[in-house]
């Protein structure tokens, strides 16, 4: 998945470096649909370029010194994309939070230690809410455009308010359990 992003990203900001790219995923919040980290984000960037998908334009040197590799994607990159385009576009997995692995063991473990873990992940989800709502008050649909992040972002926001009202729930029903 992060070569879909990483390909989709520089076809939007073509002669991007690579930290404006790994910045853009950060600030639009990727970590939700891949996780992803510095090295893994890298390691990818490099691979792209060895398989010819992606090249480096030319290298700046800012007031800093620093050299900054910018990058374009290649024709064989393009259909790259579209090849992983129809590989992603076509799944469809299951909603798979890694605290249901964790659930699966709930009858055997403390119950008001449950409680705590039903409560960061309550806490995990509202700041998720927070931060898409932040995201879509600031960015408005263009009328006569369709936004796909945005849609994407309040489908996302679904899914977390429905998880938030399972996990309230789940600790309510818990609470009484105890009483």
């Amino acid at each position: 998945m992060i070569p879909l992003l990483i390909l989709g990203l520089l076809i939007q900001n073509p002669g991007a470096h690579g930290y404006e790219l790994l910045s853009l995923m950060e600030k639009r919040h990727y970590k939700y649909i891949v996780n992803f980290t510095k090295g893994s984000f890298y390691y990818n960037l490099q691979q792209l370029e060895e398989k010819g998908f992606i090249e480096q334009t030319h290298r700046i040197r800012p007031n800093n010194g620093r050299e900054i590799h910018t990058f374009i994607i290649t024709p064989l990159g393009i259909e790259e994309f579209d090849k992983l385009m129809g590989k992603y576009g076509t799944k469809s997995e299951y909603v798979n939070l890694l605290f249901y692995g964790a659930l699966l063991f709930a009858d055997v473990f403390d119950k008001n230690k449950l409680l705590e873990l039903i409560q960061s992940q309550i806490d995990q989800t509202e700041a998720r809410i927070d931060l898409l709502d932040e995201y879509l008050a600031r960015n408005k649909e263009l009328p006569g455009k369709i936004d796909y992040f945005r849609r994407m972002n309040e489908n996302s926001r679904t899914h977390h308010l429905v998880n938030l009202h399972w996990f309230k729930k789940l600790k309510a029903d818990i609470e009484e359990s105890i009483v």
